[in-house]
């Protein structure tokens, strides 16, 4: 258990997801947690859904108060935040950020001083404890801020570390990475209805095939195309099915939109960078 002091400003989906797994793994107590929510219904039910947290109205008293910062922000609020709450940062305290696009050196320019920042990229599975997460460091930040940032993401699921010019491809893999599965999901409970299904029995199909198919790439570590052609039987289903996903371009489509969100990823960026 860390005696630090964390301070979320946001209290959104991730910055609720992230408290409640620093909770649920007992990285620190309830009354080392601070919220900082602006909105008045949010920050009510914050208290009523996760006690003995301490909330707050100001991201300034959340900022001062604690030894660790996660902006869990958007990115087109985050020039307004930090130049809020600049007055009270300092050195000794430790700024993690979840915004796409956002750089570390954006944030460390606008904080000015010498402050460790840590950026990291961690999806809305984050809310079941089963994100991806990519961190990296800033100039200033140290192995042991790298350690607390493990910690903290960590507790919502897993943790890579890469260089900070991979950020942008991480938000458009794995950060965007939810909305094709639930897309593709969706996909296959409409067509299971198509060919006779009920909606229920092909939504709990389509899921659970996902799940157990990514089960067996993690346990096994074998390369998904091995494992494709283990079901892909000559003359069966599954070539059939195959043949029509190719034809359609169903990994090109992918590929693009991959692509796609990496580059407006670093868009935001860019759109900071001139503010």
């Amino acid at each position: 258990m860390d005696k630090k002091k964390i301070a979320v400003i946001g209290g959104g989906n991730m910055g609720m997801a992230l408290a409640r797994g620093i909770l649920q793994t007992k990285w620190a107590e309830p009354d080392r947690i601070m919220i900082a929510e602006p909105l008045k219904e949010k920050l009510e039910s914050i208290k009523l859904s996760a006690r003995g947290i301490r909330v707050s109205h100001s991201n300034v008293e959340a900022a001062s108060w604690a030894d660790v910062i996660l902006l869990s922000i958007k990115p087109q609020i985050m020039a307004h935040v930090l130049d809020e709450i600049k007055p009270v940062i300092k050195d000794s305290k430790l700024v993690i950020s979840v915004a796409a696009g956002i750089s570390t050196a954006m944030i460390e320019k606008r904080l000015g001083g010498n402050v460790p920042v840590v950026r990291a990229m961690p999806n809305i599975a984050a809310v079941v404890r089963e994100a991806a997460t990519a961190i990296c460091l800033g100039k200033y930040a140290t192995e042991e801020d790298r350690a607390v940032a493990e910690h903290i993401f960590e507790s919502v699921g897993m943790v890579v570390n890469v260089e900070e010019d991979l950020m942008d491809a991480v938000t458009g893999l794995s950060g965007t990475g939810p909305m094709y599965v639930f897309q593709i999901l969706e996909g296959l409970s409409d067509a299971g209805v198509k060919v006779g299904l009920s909606r229920d029995i092909a939504n709990a199909l389509a899921v659970q095939t996902l799940i157990g198919s990514s089960k067996l790439i993690k346990e096994t570590k074998e390369h998904p195309a091995k494992l494709k052609d283990l079901v892909t039987s000559p003359g069966g289903t599954a070539i059939s099915a195959l043949h029509s996903l190719e034809k359609n371009g169903l990994k090109a489509l992918l590929i693009d939109a991959v692509e796609v969100a990496a580059k407006r990823s670093a868009e935001l960026g860019v759109h900071k960078k001139e503010q």
